[in-house]
Formats: structure tokens, sequence, C-alpha cells
């Protein structure tokens, strides 16, 4: 009954306004207490802030590159990126025809198959590619929404190597890179790495940001190549340029309002940075600055310009003859 002091736990504090209080015992009164200020971000050992501060410190520690040697120091690095997903029944065969990496094979339940399905399909089973039924829901969530068809292919992070990894004194020939400033076209830079296979280049260098990367469309694109030529990855392009330079290479931008035309390029026989602009605006000014020469590909006046692909190829074909001769 209201106000009965003999109910088990109840408690009348004297001066108090507020009535018995049955077996809280205080907590709720304390619970209500301050308990200091919120700590700063960086001081939770959750937070990312903490985290980020701490690898900060950690590379604030470790010693310079010496040597001028295009390491993660001078700009470069090494890590790869999140997965990607292929969607479309045209298009998972096309990448396991080109024997791009993959993990694993995402097939929706209860699919209406066709000779595309059993051939991705069979494909996958011979190359080990590991295959689920998933349902459609699903499959839209792993997608993002795209038009998947019912068929969809996972294909790994990719590896990047360090700028420095293509600098090889014990590799034969002459050393040729190819440095791609601002590409974002992924076919582009799928058809330079099968040019700079083609013709002995040691490997391509792409910044981290504002730029493609190695898709799976590049992958395709490359025919394969992108298994055998390094793709290294540089967080500061200019400056894995001026570590390549006191490496002993000569930096040479392509660009239509060049210095020099490119079948009289004298710098073409000694070790070579070919520099390539992005499909709209060429080369940056501060990549622009740092080449050596700046190297044109002669053409007829009805021709305004080439696609950046295709003026890489020709100019490392034109590389590769004059070093044959």
């Amino acid at each position: 009954m209201p106000g009965n002091s003999q109910r088990r736990g109840a408690t009348r504090k004297g001066a108090s306004r507020k009535g018995a209080t049955v077996g809280s015992g205080g907590q709720r009164r304390r619970g209500l207490e301050g308990r200091g200020p919120t700590p700063k971000a960086e001081d939770r050992v959750y937070h990312k802030a903490h985290k980020t501060k701490r690898a900060s410190s950690a590379g604030a520690t470790k010693p310079q590159a010496r040597g001028g040697r295009p390491s993660a120091a001078a700009g470069g690095r090494r890590g790869p990126r999140t997965s990607e997903m292929v969607a479309g029944r045209n298009s998972v065969v096309e990448a396991l025809r080109a024997e791009i990496p993959a993990t694993t094979l995402y097939v929706a339940s209860r699919i209406d198959s066709d000779d595309r399905v059993r051939e991705a399909i069979k494909i996958a089973g011979e190359r080990g590619i590991a295959m689920l039924e998933t349902p459609r829901g699903e499959l839209d969530r792993l997608t993002d929404g795209a038009t998947h068809q019912g068929l969809a292919l996972q294909v790994p992070a990719y590896e990047y190597a360090d700028p420095a990894d293509l600098v090889d004194p014990q590799s034969p020939g002459v050393p040729l890179i190819v440095a791609l400033d601002g590409i974002t076209d992924p076919r582009n830079l799928g058809a330079i790495v099968r040019s700079v296979a083609a013709f002995g280049g040691q490997g391509v260098v792409v910044p981290e940001r504002r730029s493609v990367g190695m898709t799976a469309s590049a992958w395709k694109t490359s025919a394969g190549a992108a298994a055998r030529v390094p793709v290294a990855q540089a967080s500061n392009l200019v400056r894995v340029l001026e570590a390549y330079q006191k490496q002993g290479f000569f930096v040479v931008g392509l660009d239509m309002e060049g210095d020099v035309s490119l079948p009289d390029l004298e710098l073409a026989t000694e070790p070579l940075v070919i520099v390539v602009g992005s499909e709209g605006k060429g080369l940056s000014r501060l990549v622009r600055e740092t080449c050596d020469q700046i190297a044109s590909i002669p053409m007829a006046a009805a021709v305004e310009s080439l696609n950046v692909g295709i003026a890489t190829g020709v100019a490392l074909y034109e590389v590769a003859r004059r070093r044959k001769s």
C-alpha cells in the first residue's frame, strides 16, 4: 500500500522531498554525477584519431632514405586497395578469359543458365576459384546495386610495388620506366602496361591520388601483361621522379608541345623514365618542370592528338628502335 514503510528495501530520507525508493541503493543519483571532461579523440585508444597519431609518430622516427632511392620516403607507397566486384555475365566471362586474379565467383540462386554462365562456372572450376550460390538480394548488396544478371566475380586487391623495386641493377639492358601523371581511364593504363611488356620496360608508376589504379578493367586490357609488369604507386610523383634522377635516370615528358621531336631524342639510349600526362590536361606544371626534356610525336596537321595509350606505345617503340640501332 502507498506509504507502507514496512516493505522490504524501502527507505525514507529525512529532509528529502522525494518519497521512498525501492532497491535503487542510490545508484540512479550517482549515475547522474559527472565523470570529468571527455578525453580528446587522439587519447582514446579505440578512436581512429588515436591510430592516426600513433602511425604519424612512428613514421617520424623512421630514418630517411639515402642516396635518392625512390622509396616510400621519396614519395613511394606500397599497399593494396580494396577488392573489386565485377558484375554482369559478359564482364565476368571476359575477366575469367583474361585470367584476371579472382577469389570468388558468386552465382545467383535458381539462375537461368546460358552459355556464359556455364563457361564462367567451367573456367572457375578449372582455376580452382571458389563458387558460392548466393540469393539475389545479397548479390545486389555485394555489387552495390549494379546489373549483375545473377553473376559476379570478386577480384582481390592489387598489390602495388614500391617505385624502388623497379630499379634493378641486375636487370639486362638499359632501364626503361613509364610514369603516368593523372591517367584516369583504366583501359589506357592496361594498354600502357601491355606496351611496356612488349618493349622491354621495367614497370609503370602511377600516383596514389587523382589517378586510375589496377582495376579489373585495366587487368583485362593488359591481356595478361599485368602479371609480368609490376605497377608501383607513388604518394608524390614529383619526388619519385627526382629520386630516379639521382639514380642516373633521365626524365622525358611526352607532350604535343615538346622541345624535341621523338625521332630526334638523343636521350633514348640512356636510362629513361617516360612521363605521360592525363587524357585532357596533359602534364601537370610541377611534373613538367621536373622533366629533363619534353618530347613530342610528329603528326600530320589534320590530326590533333593521339589517345594516351597509343601515344605511349609509339614512344616506347621509338625508344626500343633507337636502342637496337
